[in-house]
């Protein structure tokens, strides 16, 4: 078994994997730099999470509430900020089809929308970081089984 929060990147991964505009070009990273062949491509990691208690008897149930992020890179001299909001459309679209990550979830939303530009290398690079808040629900001693 593996942890709630792994299989909801998983499936994440799985749901944005096969976009219009970014391919198969999902990485579960934020160790490897993305260039060339990757671009434009998506990078997938947990940012934080946090944890409230519903119940007071052991094993207690959690809330957690864990933040992913999508950093979308696109490379290009024009038009990169039209690039990126495509790939926000398409990636908002993909998201909110199933709320419940594959039934792992209580409720998925995006929260935050951020840009950055570097005009560095032969060319330009457009990023942008949208953050994907996941609440879902565990037993404190069985984080592997959303309840």
């Amino acid at each position: 078994m593996s942890h709630v929060r792994k299989d909801i990147r998983d499936n994440i991964k799985a749901t944005l994997t096969g976009l219009a505009t970014t391919g198969k070009n999902v990485f579960q990273s934020r160790v490897y730099p993305m260039h060339g062949s990757k671009l434009p491509g998506i990078l997938l990691y947990n940012r934080s999470e946090e944890t409230s208690y519903e119940t007071v008897s052991t094993p207690r149930t959690q809330i957690r509430s864990c933040e992913y992020r999508l950093e979308i890179y696109v490379k290009g001299v024009a038009n990169y900020d039209d690039t990126l909001d495509q790939i926000c459309l398409e990636i908002e679209e993909a998201l909110y089809t199933d709320l419940t990550r594959g039934g792992n979830a209580k409720d998925t939303r995006i929260t935050s929308f951020d840009a950055d530009f570097d005009g560095g290398g032969d060319q330009p690079v457009a990023v942008c970081t949208l953050t994907v808040e996941v609440m879902y629900q565990v037993r404190e001693n069985n984080p592997d089984i959303s309840i």
